[in-house]
């Protein structure tokens, strides 16, 4: 299987039917089960390799377009016309040999090893026919017949879904065997299989009803129900009857098997299908797994997906089992509730009262009934508080409801025995000794109307007498208990009891206890006439009394009534008089034959007017109208009133009160008159209260209606009309409150629907005689429940299963408690015997609680009598990392995170000490470490350091060591094999050992433990020379042995893989090593691939070779780590020619390599050329491979330059070719011959013209030859940027294909599923469709080339369009059938991926270097750099870094997504690095607006990408470096284009601002683990902030017309960024700070702090918080004192280097203060305070020494003494003066720093300009100061001023110097004194005079200024008056063309002659009049023309006064 393509198993089927057939005998006895496994282990393979064959050709970067490549892996290659090819048109000498001429043999000595046929390939090639061609010679052997019928062969073939279908028809009846072995091996065949399924089969398929599908539908109905009848096998297997062992076995295989059903049903089967087509068994089965609670609870994810399913069956199962989840929910929660209640110390209540609520719903099935107790005791709390919240009291009266009307009878009873035993407690006559306040109050919870009314309505009426009678003495203790409770109490009880007193009346009797308490309730207290109730209350109890069924009740209740009308106000005047007569004829008085219907109508339309009725009402009200017609109108409007619509008419012109008006005068002595009319009003006012609930609310409130209603009842007793419609009133005004349901009832849903519906509780219509006819509510309580389980459904085992394991788990509070508390001795029943666990119950949990079962298998090892224990407990192990890998979880899950906690390496360190005695031992040490290979796969992305240290340990113990001893077997050893058993155990034993050591050496990848990796180097050396001697054994005795030797291989490519795997062994040299190995392995590729010519007739050793040259590639870069000179070199040389060549002399070369670059398998291909490119890094690698290609036309650089511009050949192998080209531009070469030269470069040869060309211009002509440049154009025109090189997306060929398939078999392409990123837990997307196993008809084509052909687009698609794909396939997972994007790609795109874009980018930086000017005039005139950049697009970038977060990290998509990503990530990096080199060559190449304004965008996209969830190091590297050259590229820009490219920095920036400061921070803290991007990072910040200054600079003269941010706007402006801005200074602070004066990083952190200061306010106030300045003047003075100490000891030249470094030190300090002070006043009064000024003072000698450190000091005094008065004057100090410092620091007596400023300025010499302009500008800031003003004038060193010579000839320009010394007298002359100073200069006014007549560029009117200033004072007028040429020149000012000089002039002149009469006299020279008369003339003609200024109009008003003071006398 390592050498045939998993597919040709599939085109040739027959060995997998017979492997299929062989799992026939998994049922048989006799061992030949072992056959069976055999085969599962073999199918599993070949699941495993299919699918990394799919993931290979899904792979854009290997997709290949050469027919050769893909059709000889195809089984068609074997018939004669797919084998021949065409010749090479250039033939090389070598190839008229039937056989390579490379090395070794021509002999045709069949080997029979499959290949005795083989290829020749051509080593011809020219620019026209590609190097891979090849040439097929005949054999001398007769080929075997294998040209069968291709329409054969299709109809033999499986397809992938096929294949799959056979697996599982195959597998699925073998779960049910008795071997554990073979459950374990099926199912993780079938986890192989399921990822397979997910590729190959849509979920389109159900939709589907060809005839493909319908059969393949039924097939996996059919494997379905198979699983389904298995999983029901092994649960219903488990009985008590049967041993421990068989339920354990029995419940392991029931876990596994239903979580593959599950997996298998979430990969075909979409949820919303189930209904149509689950078959039954599994309906069935999913029905148990839902029900079995341990495993919910350890697999939740793979519950869901069942319970899902299940929903979607709607079946009665469902239905059941949600009612078992809540009863188990309740359990839980009765649990928790007896738990909480238990504890000590403060409650949470509100949480309790939940719980209790959630409780209710499972006491059918625990029966727990001190739950009720606990409960009523938690309301009584509650309520006895008087600060408990409303909500709490509201939650718990709602359980205390929900307990009263429970529907099981046994808690009813508990609950009124609870209620009634508080009662007793808080009322009883044993408590009269006790305060009554702290006991009555526990009855609280009792005294509330809907808790009265569920007692009374209910619990009295209750059938159980022990209910009832309970009721009954709750009421009975409340009522009497009046003087034992306060009044408080007292009066809440009355207050609740007033809303149910009419349920309660119905039990009123005079022989009954009770029945007289309520009877009492209705009486007058003698003394008070008050009674119980309020006087409302009590008279509608008396009037409901006479509605009472018992006769006695009704006579006592007139007797209460007649003493209460006696007692009425105005009894006298009303009828009737009430006698003993009229009493005794009223008895019965409303107990009436005939009730009267309530009921309305309501009707939807209006059927009489509004207006009719507002008529009939007036006549009906109306006194002026006859009674007759009064009477006919009421009653029309009592058949008007029927319609409930009316009603609202009639109330709102008051009809009640026109009613109870009548019956008032009805009632009085003449009410005779209006008899008439009491029918039709009592009629009218029933209809009217029926319908409105308000109004009748309100009424019957009303006691003086009640006792008229009475005595209108009184008078007309004999009419049963009128009495029948009184008692109907009554029944509406005195059952009111009990008639709202919403008052009593649990949810608002139970109001009524209409509000004419009235209606009363059951209990009241049974216990009264009403007049009316009622409906009836609250047959059953408002507050009863519903029990989620029946009876017959707690009968089911499943269900009592499922609570009783949901009981104990919540009772004990987990597995693991519930297991503790079986084994434990001790048990205390605490509940009943019902509930407990049995001995199943018990091992089912156990088995499925992983850490449990894991304990239980390593027990059982320790315990172990013997192998079969041993084996047996660790095939249980395997069942839980199967278990964990099934539900997703991987290393993640519960087995790897158990076994971290679990001591289980003692456990098995016995069994790995010692070397195994015997085949048995042997076997139990292959399961083991199949075991640790597995545990090492699912962990790999995570391994706990233990395990891997443990591991190590074991392998580098002293001898014995039998897992590396057992590697290679020893001559005894070898001599004893000879039972075939016992050989085929121990290869199995290597085959384990090898693949676990590559399992553990891939485990290292993110291990950062130091011991950890120690132990690993030194392991990795003792396994190379373990596999060493492995690769000896192997070649030596066993002939070829290609199983041992290919396992070898593989695991040498897995351990050369990891970088000094050579270098630690103690005894050989690493080169040693690498020799060896090296020899080896070109034996082996000379023995496998050299001398049989390839592999091109056979697939046998193509295994070997591919590991061969990957074993080779890794060496390479082995020994180039290793050695310290190239010489290592020539061990790779092997020698050119045959053997039977011995007269040649012996030449050696490489030339056994170039074979390999056109082998027919792309990844040999790309193997070999990255050697190649390897081995090139060197020059004697170039010269060597450059000489082996002299035969080959083209030489190696038309070979290397044809690879690479090959359309057809695969990305990764072009990649690989423009690496090697890379490596041939490194080193120079010549332009023309030179003898003796090593490296010539290419040679070009013109045949026709016999010209040559050798070096540079053999280069150019090759590259024009190509047309190389066209061919990069093309290439990046139809680069693909997807993930994956196919979408398969599930729809079939519009048409036939190319192999014109007749078999139907093309259906299949149907059922190949898109890669779906909708769940990293829904399938694997990482393999490709089938299309490779289809074998077209068409004999000149291959399995992909059909595919490739047959649906690949039109080849003009853009890159734009490819783009677009690559994003929507990342973002959009899953497309419709009819998209455009399901089409498979061009194949001119696929062949062009980012990593070849890389290399390709890398190659041209090269071509830049070495031929700068041709190369830049190929990237114009191709537009590649354009191109280039339009490829560099963040938002794949975006999409992959999103989805990874959303992904498991172990999941294929994952891996894919983040291959994507670091593809892109080297692309970008590699075209950052090009357009650097462009910007230095010709930075109009990158400088172009069309290709910055998308870029920039795009690298500020990149470079704000958050990272911080991705966990691999890998690509967090690769992050980090592309965001270096990122940021270098950025540097760059501005460095080269600062004028161009800033702004689209800046906005792109602005876009993003927060996000770059966050990538700046995160940068700048990676200075130890990534110091390039700290150096990038932070040098491109700095370079950004210089620009801005720059810019800040260039504007400040300028308006700004544009509004696009700048970086000073958003680190200043904004609110925002001013965390964001903190946080990025006080890391860079932080770096500045953390590092020494010697580390380079410092000096990064000072640029970009200095720059940060100078832009940035808010920086430099942070800063000052961070006491910088106080560090750093510090930090000068501790300098300061290193430097007097140094000064002090000999040895100059170590205090030379010594005093460097002080020096830059102290120029730092410096510096980050010059920025720091720079236009901040606070920070300079900071550094006032550190007494800068003396620090510098002290400084100033060793100043004087270094010009720069100099330079540094006087910047920082200029930006310090700028606008600073304080800090100026404090240069005026000496150091002993007012701010002393230690003495150390002071500098000569008596001076102060401002003397020296002044004598530094007198000595600097002219040619100093530098020196020269700071210090005057220090002097001029100076200048402004009084103080400093003062020390100048003392010092005579303006005395230099007057020495300055004037230029003289013909040149009108005033010196630097002359400037300097003008701009300070101009900051003196701002003041008087300063003025005072000039004037005493003699000659400095005529000096000026003269300077006033020469020209510069910034000081043209420095002098007039002077002057002007100076004519300010009136002190000073009378010296300028009588200076005639500084008046002259004023004067003349007026007539110069400078308009500034005009305005100076004037002004000066109109000072002068203010309020200075003798200036008027000098001024009034005709001259200098007709000069300002003139200018006023021209100054208003100027101002009345053009638009007036500020300054215009100033110059005017100057010379208006001028003239009006000239004019004055």
């Amino acid at each position: 299987m390592q050498d045939f393509p998993a597919e040709i198993f599939l085109q040739r089927p027959n060995i997998v039917q017979s492997l299929l057939s062989l799992l026939k005998l998994a049922f048989g006895g006799d061992g030949k089960h072992r056959l069976a496994l055999q085969s599962v282990s073999c199918l599993q393979q070949l699941c495993t390799y299919l699918r990394n064959r799919l993931n290979f050709h899904r792979d854009p970067s290997f997709f290949s377009n050469k027919q050769d490549a893909v059709s000889q892996n195809s089984s068609l290659s074997y018939c004669p016309d797919v084998r021949a090819a065409p010749h090479s048109q250039n033939p090389s000498p070598g190839s008229s040999s039937p056989r390579p001429s490379v090395v070794g043999r021509t002999g045709q000595r069949p080997r029979g090893d499959g290949q005795d046929w083989d290829a020749v390939s051509s080593s011809g090639s020219s620019s026209h026919a590609h190097v891979s061609s090849r040439v097929s010679a005949p054999s001398p052997v007769d080929l075997p017949e294998l040209a069968e019928d291709a329409l054969e062969l299709q109809l033999l073939q499986l397809s992938l879904p096929q294949l799959c279908l056979c697996l599982l028809e195959a597998t699925a009846p073998l779960p049910r065997t008795g071997s554990r072995q073979m459950i374990i091996r099926v199912l993780e065949l079938l986890a192989e299989v399921v990822v397979l399924i997910g590729e190959a089969i849509s979920a389109h398929l159900w939709d589907d009803s060809s005839l493909f599908a319908i059969d393949m539908k039924e097939k996996l109905l059919m494997v379905l129900a198979s699983l389904g009848d298995t999983v029901c096998y092994h649960k219903s297997s488990v009985s008590l009857e049967q041993p421990e062992a068989l339920i354990v076995h029995h419940r392991m295989a029931f876990v596994s098997i239903s979580l593959f059903a599950v997996r298998l049903l979430q990969t075909l089967l979409p949820v919303e299908k189930a209904s149509h087509f689950l078959p039954e068994p599994m309906s069935a089965a999913l029905f148990f797994i839902s029900l079995d609670m341990p495993v919910s609870l350890e697999y939740p994810n793979i519950h869901e997906a069942v319970v899902a399913y299940l929903e979607q069956l709607n079946s009665e199962n469902y239905s059941i089992y949600k009612r078992t989840a809540e009863a188990a929910y309740s359990v839980e929660c009765t649990c928790n509730f007896l738990s909480d209640v238990g504890k000590e110390g403060e409650k949470n209540l509100l949480e309790l009262v939940e719980l209790a609520d959630q409780a209710l719903g499972s006491f059918s099935y625990h029966q727990h009934f001190p739950l009720i107790k606990e409960i009523i005791y938690i309301c009584s709390k509650i309520w006895k508080s008087a600060q408990a919240s409303p909500l709490l009291q509201g939650e718990s009266q709602r359980v205390f409801l929900r307990i009263l009307s429970h529907p099981l009878l046994q808690v009813k009873v508990e609950t009124y025995h609870c209620c009634l035993e508080i009662v007793k407690e808080c009322l009883g006559i044993h408590n009269i000794s006790k305060p009554v306040s702290s006991l009555c109050n526990g009855i609280h919870f009792l005294l509330h109307p809907k808790v009265l009314y569920e007692i009374s309505a209910f619990g009295i009426q209750e059938p159980k007498n022990e209910v009832s009678a309970a009721a009954k003495a709750i009421l009975l203790h409340l009522l009497q208990g009046r003087l034992r409770v306060t009044a408080p109490t007292w009066s809440r009880f009355i207050e609740a009891l007033c809303p149910v007193i009419a349920v309660l009346q119905g039990y009123a009797d005079t022989e009954d206890p009770l029945g007289s308490c309520i009877l009492h309730l209705s009486r007058e207290s003698a003394e008070t006439d008050e009674g119980v109730l309020p006087c409302a209350a009590r008279l509608k109890s008396m009037l409901r009394l006479l509605l009472v069924k018992k006769p006695s009740v009704r006579v006592l209740a007139l007797k209460l009534l007649a003493s209460h009308l006696s007692r009425e106000e105005g009894a006298d005047t009303k009828r009737p008089s009430i006698d003993a007569r009229v009493l005794s004829r009223v008895t019965n008085l409303f107990i009436v034959k005939k009730p009267i219907e309530l009921k309305l109508d309501d009707r939807r339309e209006l059927v009489i007017k509004l207006e009719t009725v507002e008529k009939v009402y007036e006549i009906f009200i109306s006194d002026d109208i006859d009674l007759v017609l009064r009477k006919s109108a009421a009653e029309q409007l009592v058949v008007i009133m029927q319609d409930i619509k009316m009603h609202a008419v009639v109330k709102k012109l008051c009809l009640v009160d026109k009613i109870i008006e009548y019956l008032s005068e009805c009632v009085g002595q003449d009410g005779e008159v209006v008899e008439c009319l009491v029918q039709p009003s009592l009629t009218l006012l029933r209809k009217v209260l029926c319908a409105d609930p308000v109004l009748r609310a309100a009424l019957s409130q009303q006691t003086s209606l009640l006792t008229l209603l009475f005595r209108v009842s009184l008078i007309f007793h004999e009419d049963c009309t009128i009495v029948t419609e009184v008692g109907a009133l009554f029944c509406l005004l005195l059952f009111d409150e009990v008639s709202r349901m919403d008052m009593w009832s649990d949810s608002p849903s139970c109001k009524p629907s209409s509000p004419s519906v009235f209606s009363l509780p059951v209990s009241v219509s049974r216990r009264y005689h009403l007049p009316v006819h009622v409906l009836g509510h609250h047959a059953v309580s408002p507050y009863s429940m519903v029990l989620p389980l029946s009876a017959d459904s707690l009968a089911l085992k499943p269900v009592s299963d499922m609570l009783r394991m949901a009981w104990n788990l919540s009772w004990y509070h987990g597995s693991d408690s519930v297991l503790k508390q079986v084994n434990s001795e001790a048990e205390i029943q605490e509940f009943l015997d019902t509930l407990k666990l049995s001995t199943e119950d018990t091992l089912t949990l156990k088995m499925t609680h992983t850490p449990s079962g894991l304990k239980d298998c390593l027990h059982s090892i320790v315990q172990a009598a013997g192998h079969r224990e041993v084996r047996a407990a660790l095939t249980r192990m395997s069942f839980y990392l199967l278990n964990d890998r099934l539900c997703f979880k991987g290393g993640t899950g519960l087995c790897g995170v158990t076994l971290k906690s679990l001591s289980w390496h003692t456990t098995l360190n016995r069994f790995l000490q010692v070397l195994p005695a015997c085949t048995e031992d042997e076997k139990l040490l292959i399961d083991i470490i199949h075991f640790l290979n597995k545990l090492l796969k699912e962990q790999r992305k995570n391994v706990p350091v233990e395990l891997l240290n443990w591991l190590l340990e074991l392998l580098l113990r002293q001898s014995p060591n039998p897992l590396l001893d057992l590697l290679v077997l020893t001559e005894s050893q070898t001599r004893e094999e000879m039972d075939d058993v016992r050989t085929a155990v121990r290869q199995q034993l290597q085959k384990e050992l090898i693949a676990l050591f590559s399992t553990l050496l891939l485990s290292f990848e993110a291990v950062t433990d130091r011991k950890c990796l120690e132990l690993f180097y030194v392991f990795q050396t003792q396994l190379a020379l373990k596999l060493l001697q492995c690769l000896r054994v192997t070649d030596a005795p066993h002939f070829y042995g290609l199983p041992s030797l290919e396992r070898t291989l593989r695991g040498m490519a897995h351990l050369t893989a990891c970088p000094g795997w050579s270098a630690h062994s103690p005894l050989t040299k690493p080169l040693d090593i690498c020799g060896k190995y090296l020899s080896g392995l070109l034996e082996v590729i000379t023995s496998f691939y050299v001398e049989r010519g390839g592999n091109a007739m056979s697939f046998m050793g193509k295994g070997v070779t591919k590991s061969t040259v990957l074993c080779l590639l890794h060496l390479s870069h082995e020994m180039m780590a290793q050695a310290q000179s190239s010489d290592w070199m020539s061990l790779w040389f092997l020698p050119l020619g045959s053997q039977s060549e011995h007269h040649a002399p012996t030449q050696q070369g490489l030339a056994w390599l170039i074979p390999l670059w056109v082998d027919r398998d792309p990844e040999v291909r790309f193997t070999s050329l990255g050697l190649g490119s390897a081995l090139t890094t060197l020059e004697t690698g170039c010269v060597a491979l450059a000489n082996s290609c002299q035969n080959i036309s083209g030489g190696l650089w038309g070979t290397v330059v044809n690879i690479l511009l090959d359309q057809s050949e695969c990305s990764m192998v072009r990649r690989e070719a423009a690496f090697i080209f890379q490596n041939l531009l490194v080193i120079p070469m010549p332009s023309v011959i030179i003898k003796d030269y090593t490296w010539q470069g290419p040679c070009v040869h013109d045949e026709d013209s016999g010209l040559s060309l050798i070096g540079k211009p053999a280069l150019q002509a090759l590259l024009y030859h190509c047309h190389f440049y066209e061919h990069l154009n093309h290439m990046v025109k139809h680069c693909y940027l997807g993930r994956y090189a196919f979408d398969f997306n599930c729809s079939a060929p519009n048409g036939p294909s190319e192999g014109n398939d007749l078999n139907g078999l093309d259906d299949s392409f149907k059922f190949w599923r898109a890669p779906s990123r909708m769940s990293s837990q829904d399938r694997d997307p990482s393999s490709l469709s089938t299309s490779e196993t289809m074998v077209a008809t068409s004999s000149g084509s291959a399995e992909f080339q059909s595919l490739v052909l047959s649906t690949a687009p039109h080849p003009e698609v853009t890159h734009d369009q490819l783009v677009a794909q690559g994003q929507r396939e990342a973002a959009s997972p899953r497309l419709a059938p009819d998209s455009p994007l399901s089409a498979p790609l061009p194949r001119q795109c696929v062949s062009v991926t980012p990593p070849l874009l890389s290399a390709t980018c890398s190659l041209l930086d090269s071509l830049l270097v070495a031929t700068p000017g041709d190369t830049a005039g190929a990237f114009r005139r191709t537009c590649l750099i354009e191109l280039l950049c339009s490829i560099a697009d963040a938002t794949l970038l975006e999409t992959g870094v999103q989805e990874l977060r959303a992904l498991l990290p172990t999941s294929l998509p994952a891996e894919h997504t983040q291959a994507q990503v670091f593809f892109l990530l080297e692309y970008l990096s590699s075209l950052s690095q090009l357009l650097q080199s462009c910007l230095l060559v010709d930075p109009d190449l990158v400088i172009q607006d069309e290709l910055l304004k998308p870029l920039i965008p795009n690298i500020i996209r990149v470079l704000t990408l958050c990272t911080k969830d991705i966990l691999d190091v890998e690509l967090t590297s690769a992050f980090y470096q592309t965001w270096t050259h990122l940021f270098n590229l950025l540097a760059a820009l501005l460095r080269r284009a600062g004028p161009a490219s800033f702004p689209s920095v800046t906005v792109s920036l602005a876009r993003s601002w927060a996000s770059v400061i966050d990538t700046f921070c995160r940068c700048a803290r990676l200075s130890a683990t990534s110091p390039t991007l700290y150096t990038a990072s932070l040098q491109f910040l700095s370079i950004l902030l210089t620009e801005e200054a720059k810019r800040h600079l260039q504007d400040k003269d300028k308006t700004r017309l544009c509004h696009s941010p700048t970086v000073v706007s958003l680190l200043d402006k904004t609110q925002e960024s001013q965390n964001s801005l903190e946080r990025l200074t006080e890391v860079i602070l932080q770096c500045y700070e953390g590092k020494t004066s010697k580390d380079v990083l410092k000096r990064v952190a000072v640029n970009a702090l200095m720059s940060l200061l100078a832009v940035s306010k808010r920086a430099q106030r942070h800063a000052l918080k961070a006491h910088l300045i106080d560090s750093c003047v510090e930090r000068m003075k501790h300098i300061h004192a290193q430097l007097n100490l140094g000064a002090l000891k000999p040895g100059r030249a170590a205090l030379k280097k010594k005093e460097d470094g002080f020096i830059k030190e102290l120029s730092i300090a410096m510096q980050l203060l010059r920025n720091c002070l720079y236009q901040n006043e606070e920070c300079k009064e900071a550094a006032l305070d550190a007494h800068l000024v003396p620090v510098l003072h002290a400084l100033w000698p060793w100043l004087l020494m270094d010009d720069s450190l100099m330079q540094v000091a006087l910047q920082l005094l200029c930006v310090y003494t700028a606008n600073f008065p304080n800090g100026c004057s404090s240069l005026c100090w000496s150091s002993s003066g007012q701010h002393p410092v230690q003495a150390a620091h002071r500098g000569a007596p008596g001076s102060s720093l401002m003397l020296c400023i002044l004598k530094m300025a007198s000595q600097v010499p002219p040619e100093n300009t530098a020196f020269q302009q700071t210090v005057f500008m220090i002097l001029s800031n100076l200048a402004l100061s009084h103080d400093c003003k003062g020390v100048i004038q003392k010092s005579n060193f303006l005395q230099n001023f007057l020495s300055l010579t004037l230029p003289k000839g013909g040149n009108k320009h005033l010196s630097n110097l002359s400037v300097l010394w003008l701009k300070l007298l101009l900051n003196m002359s701002f003041e008087e004194d300063g003025q005072q100073v000039i004037l005493r200069l003699d000659g400095c006014l005529d000096l000026l005079t003269e300077m006033s007549r020469f020209k510069h560029k910034s000081s043209l009117c420095i002098p007039l200024l002077i002057f002007h200033n100076i004519c300010f004072s009136p002190a000073n007028k009378p010296k300028i008056l009588a200076n005639e040429k500084v008046v002259g020149v004023l004067a003349a000012c007026l007539e110069s063309e400078n308009p500034n000089a005009q305005r100076i002039g004037a002004a000066a002149l109109w000072a002068l002659i203010h309020n200075y009469q003798k200036a008027k006299t000098t001024l009034k020279n005709p001259s200098i009049k007709r000069r300002v008369e003139e200018a006023y003339s021209l100054a208003k003609k100027t101002s009345s023309d053009s638009e007036e200024t500020p300054l215009s109009a100033y110059y005017v008003k100057c010379l208006e006064n001028l003239v009006q003071q000239l004019n004055s006398s």
